[in-house]
């Protein structure tokens, strides 16, 4: 992709949204249209009704129930794909051929080959593919990376998360269940869920190494993954560890970063202060979620796209990502480097009987 845009110098970047559904109601859709220098023009759903009460409902001028008549709209300048992982593709090639910008929803594909497909059409459509990892923006999260490359708690050791879910089986598939519709998802809540924690870590620590890991499905309907561990190495060497139970007894969400001077903590999915613990004593951070938490990475992509700025998630950082959760369930599914969700019958973790 370039490293310019051809929307340089233009004084408003004008969205379309494909894929008007319930993580455009909030996290993100206000903030293309709460941004800088930032418009939403039209939305898109199949469903022609609900796509007609969104524009109606957020003020939005146009809307259609097909995408390619979006992508094709003039007066759109750059889209926002906000479809379950299974249409990524598929919507990604379209905004590719049309000659425009795109910012993806996360998890960016089903798997690492669907990621190489998108990166290389946008390169040969010189244009730019961003990926919504929101907390490498927020202001939460660029606290914590602060502290760790001020060096708060001196050379890091160690690197853990833990994940407990309490009550919350994987949905049912049959009853609209996308992230645990493999076909739809590429996997189980591990890859909408934990993909933000692994991208975060990419984000303060660089790529991860050595990366091993186990899937298993326990005490859940559907045949996708709800238990994960994993484990990984740092570029500076440091040990790390993550582990996802969607079928717990009780609620557990923490991550931690170890030093030789300190420990940094919090809650990742909840907006606890982040807590510093070193020989001076324990600080806290108390930093409030944004109303949109997507709205200051929004704004990067649009400041990007502008020639005024760099947007620190792209789809060269959302592949590592994806490729992270291949390695840690290619057992599961012998295999993660074809067309996987078409052979449930092989594969190797989903043919274990829960007990």
């Amino acid at each position: 992709m370039s490293s310019s845009s051809p929307l340089a110098g233009r004084s408003v970047i004008r969205w379309g949204i494909l894929g008007c559904g319930d993580v455009t109601e909030v996290k993100s859709g206000p903030g293309f249209r709460k941004a800088d220098c930032s418009q939403v023009v039209a939305v898109m759903r199949r469903n022609g009704a609900l796509a007609a009460d969104y524009a109606k409902r957020h003020g939005v001028p146009r809307w259609y129930d097909n995408a390619q008549a979006l992508i094709s709209d003039p007066e759109v300048d750059a889209v926002y794909v906000a479809t379950p992982p299974g249409a990524h593709l598929e919507h990604a090639l379209l905004v590719a051929a049309a000659g425009k910008p795109c910012h993806m929803e996360k998890p960016m594909a089903r798997h690492t080959p669907e990621c190489d497909e998108m990166i290389a059409a946008f390169a040969q459509a010189n244009q730019k593919l961003f990926v919504a990892y929101y907390r490498r923006a927020m202001p939460r999260f660029v606290k914590v990376r602060e502290l760790l490359e001020s060096g708060a708690i001196g050379r890091l050791s160690g690197v853990s998360y833990r994940l407990s879910a309490a009550n919350r089986p994987n949905p049912d598939p049959a009853k609209g269940g996308w992230r645990v519709d493999v076909p739809n998802s590429g996997g189980g809540l591990f890859l909408d869920i934990g993909s933000h924690v692994l991208d975060f870590l990419d984000y303060c620590l660089g790529p991860l190494k050595d990366v091993r890991g186990h899937a298993a499905r326990n005490a859940t309907e559907g045949n996708a993954e709800n238990a994960v561990t994993l484990t990984f190495r740092t570029k500076d060497g440091a040990l790390g560890t993550g582990a996802w139970n969607f079928a717990s007894h009780a609620n557990e969400d923490i991550l931690e970063f170890s030093g030789t001077a300190g420990r940094i903590s919090l809650n990742f999915f909840a907006a606890d202060p982040v807590r510093l613990e070193t020989a001076k004593g324990i600080e806290l951070f108390d930093i409030p979620n944004p109303p949109h938490v997507a709205q200051p990475l929004i704004q990067t992509v649009v400041d990007d796209l502008l020639g005024r700025g760099t947007c620190p998630s792209t789809a060269i950082s959302a592949r590592r990502t994806q490729l992270v959760m291949d390695r840690v369930l290619v057992e599961y599914y012998g295999g993660r480097g074809d067309a996987f969700w078409t052979r449930p019958e092989t594969w190797p973790g989903a043919a274990v009987t829960p007990q």
